[in-house]
């Protein structure tokens, strides 16, 4: 089993330097000009869940926030009804700091009418992140929560069926468009859940843990080849640990694994954080924190041991609890931005209205406003760990150093531009059109 790989706070694992060659429209290098280059993309994911815009994306809204049609939400929270210039207003908060979507197929949402699926108002909702050159994620394929109410009493040999089914359909129709998936989500607990009735949980408890994870991967991969697969869950105790021993042994292709980080009895920490990376990073694989969440209000009970147990009427965002969210978030960022093992991270809701449990972890107050931790995960993401349009001249050969985060660049002369990537090792070469 691989080695642990080393936390390094200077985060020279994500960056790179190197030698630009700029062409010019005749493929002659640019030589003794004047450039200007500037990152436009990040390499390391920096996601959040997008639930709260499908219906910006299909033209649900109205000017005044009245009900204009469309389906109820898909997510984990109804939310809260939006005009179309406050929905529009969130998507550019949004789309400042982020670069990947997560978007809702919990199967119960996704299809409450057998026969009957959301694909047409998903796939528009993937086009319009995809149009905005965000990168696209679908939770989950396979869960035993947020079922369907017409899974239930029928005989498991039938649920499988259904559950492949659902698995090559939602794959199949993404194909192209979303290619990575939560595969199967938080099975440890799968085969023992007793908070709440649903069709997979007798299917986990009778096939077996590892048997019902070969069934969601291979069904997801054999219909995309070429698909991101994700093995995600909130248990990071060694449960989780055998269980993907178990996989790996069975010798089930897991692409990446998924950790989650609902922090509503309090932060981690940095010690807690680099430990749990300590441990899961020794199965050679990549890591993303996949559910991310961080308070601005009062805290849970420490004794709970189910978050859902805890659901109250009214849950404030306080000034104090701003202040210690705003630190909180750009610590965990930087902590797990240090660990080369993490691919990437997702916080779990932009705004206070669209929160899971109702919770004051939005980075963004009901009202739209910022907190404090939108401003800081700004700095950090666009102003620390960002190259901003720099003037630069290239040489007698149209070279030019460029040095900077990992990720997509763009430079720019003479009214003309071209994109190239920087990566460790590489040494661009683009021909501005």
């Amino acid at each position: 089993m691989p080695s642990s790989p080393t936390p390094d706070p200077t985060f020279a694992h994500r960056t790179a330097d190197a030698t630009l060659t700029v062409l010019g429209p005749d493929g002659a290098p640019l030589r003794d000009a004047d450039v200007v280059v500037a990152q436009t993309r990040h390499a390391f994911g920096l996601g959040n869940i997008g639930f709260e815009f499908i219906p910006l994306a299909n033209d649900e809204l109205s000017d005044d926030g009245a009900p204009a049609g469309g389906r109820p939400a898909l997510g984990e929270a109804e939310g809260t009804r939006l005009s179309r210039g406050q929905a529009q207003h969130l998507a550019d908060l949004w789309l400042d700091v982020f670069n990947t979507a997560t978007l809702p197929f919990y199967w119960g949402r996704f299809e409450p009418v057998r026969g009957r699926p959301d694909t047409a108002r998903l796939r528009r909702t993937a086009e319009w992140f995809a149009e905005r050159g965000v990168a696209l994620k679908g939770h989950p394929l396979m869960w035993h929560t947020v079922q369907p109410d017409w899974l239930l009493d029928l005989p498991t040999d039938e649920v499988e069926r259904l559950q492949r089914e659902r698995i090559r359909r939602e794959v199949g129709d993404f194909s192209g468009l979303i290619d990575t998936w939560d595969a199967i989500n938080e099975v440890v607990i799968m085969p023992v859940f007793e908070n709440g009735a649903n069709g997979i949980t007798p299917l986990a408890r009778e096939r077996g843990r590892i048997a019902t994870i070969r069934l969601a991967f291979e069904e997801a991969r054999a219909t995309n080849p070429s698909a991101t697969l994700l093995l995600n869950d909130f248990d990071m105790s060694t449960a989780y640990e055998c269980l993907i021993e178990g996989v790996l042994e069975a010798g089930i292709q897991v692409d990446v694994l998924g950790l989650q980080s609902h922090m509503h009895q309090g932060y981690w920490g940095e010690e807690k954080t680099l430990a749990i990376l300590d441990r899961f990073s020794r199965y050679g694989l990549p890591i993303h924190f996949t559910e991310t969440t961080l308070l601005s209000g009062h805290l849970m009970p420490p004794e709970l041991e189910d978050l859902n147990d805890y659901q109250i009427p009214h849950w404030p965002s306080t000034p104090d609890g701003e202040a210690r969210q705003a630190d909180e978030v750009e610590r965990h960022y930087r902590t797990l931005a240090s660990h080369p093992s993490v691919q990437g991270v997702t916080y779990w809701g932009l705004s206070d209205g669209d929160m899971w449990l109702g919770a004051p972890g939005g980075l963004v107050r009901a009202d739209g406003t910022p907190k404090p931790s939108y401003d800081a995960l700004r700095r950090l993401v666009k102003d620390e760990w960002w190259l901003a349009p720099t003037a630069l001249r290239t040489d007698a050969q149209g070279r030019v150093g460029v040095g900077g985060w990992l990720g997509d660049y763009e430079v720019r002369a003479d009214g003309r531009a071209a994109a190239f990537t920087l990566e460790a090792g590489a040494a661009p070469e683009v021909t501005l059109g």
